[in-house]
């Protein structure tokens, strides 16, 4: 039995998304995140199909320009971080599964009721189909990263944090992770955390890969930040790893309500011929997008202007959440 967790890279049926509700935390810019999304739906749906979860269907399919590539889902949610809650796909003897992890908001930070039972519900209404496993163990998509190859990526502050799976030794969560997605080798960082960033330093705001053997991080060039040792710890760590690296730079101080966010240019999301690159209104954009446009040389680079997401601390990988083809 071989099991296999894909790469980003590799061929796409889907992006999913959730579309902002209207009682959620995003209170405070409801209107903002909402045109913010709306550009991120369309810009999807040039390249694949876009699924999207929303409480109306009727009043979304009005906002959008419109519905070609797209699919609207009337589900329920507590929040739109899908890359979370979502399923995770694996090939397991070359034909597509699906595993539906425990998602409890990140360690119990939040109420998760709704977002844990989503996949399952999804599989239930006959919007995704296929093999659903049912995983009684706690992990978030945003946490993992992988080379397609067997190589995966994740940190320690997340994986190990007490209350996502305590009941388990470090050792048996590695083991847990290896033995489900089929790993050759597990690469746990140490070090590496944005401050602003309620999942306990997700691996999909700090260093992922951007083909089998390279893996783009964050650095941080100020030596006066505060995040600086940190970053450089990290950068230290995936120095020995024996991957190509490339640096990133950690955008400039975004803050909102007096608190900093977790702005980062890792967050980027890999769709059927295309980049969506996540953008702050910051000096850095231009030169990280040349950066993409420099390594991927067939596939488009589309920057959205991500400042509004940050502000509920997450981005446009977390946003999302891919669904592969059928077959490996």
């Amino acid at each position: 039995m071989k099991r296999r967790i894909p790469a980003e890279w590799e061929k796409q049926e889907a992006l999913i998304v959730v579309y902002p509700p209207t009682k959620s935390d995003w209170a405070h810019s409801l209107d903002l995140i909402r045109q913010s999304y709306l550009e991120f739906i369309g810009t999807i749906a040039r390249f694949q199909k876009c699924m999207v979860i929303c409480e109306d269907k009727k009043a979304l399919a009005t906002a959008l320009p419109s519905l070609q590539n797209i699919e609207l889902i009337e589900m329920p949610t507590n929040d739109t971080w899908i890359r979370d809650f979502g399923g995770i796909n694996i090939y397991k003897n070359g034909k597509r599964q699906t595993y539906d992890f425990t998602f409890n908001a990140w360690g119990n930070k939040f109420e998760a009721n709704l977002d844990n039972g989503i996949t399952e519900r999804l599989f239930e209404e006959g919007f995704l189909k296929g093999k659903l496993k049912t995983i009684p163990f706690v992990l978030e998509g945003g946490s993992i990263d992988s080379n397609g190859k067997g190589v995966m990526l994740s940190t320690a502050y997340c994986l190990f944090e007490e209350n996502r799976n305590a009941h388990l030794s470090k050792k048996e969560i590695k083991k847990t992770l290896i033995k489900y997605f089929g790993l050759k080798k597990l690469i746990i960082l140490k070090h590496g955390a944005l401050i602003g960033d309620d999942t306990d330093s997700h691996i999909d705001t700090l260093a992922r890969f951007i083909d089998e053997k390279t893996i783009a991080y964050v650095k941080c060039y100020d030596k006066d930040d505060v995040h600086y040792p940190e970053l450089r710890k990290m950068e230290k760590e995936l120095k020995k790893t024996g991957f190509k690296l490339l640096p990133l730079p950690l955008p400039r101080a975004h803050s909102f309500n007096d608190h900093r966010l977790p702005a980062t240019y890792l967050n980027f999301v890999l769709i059927n011929n295309a980049i969506i690159v996540p953008t702050y209104q910051d000096p850095y954009d231009s030169e990280v997008l040349a950066l993409f446009k420099e390594h991927f040389t067939e596939r488009e680079i589309v920057g959205i202007d991500a400042s509004v997401f940050i502000r509920e601390h997450g981005s446009l990988h977390c946003a999302s959440m891919n669904i592969y083809k059928k077959k490996d």
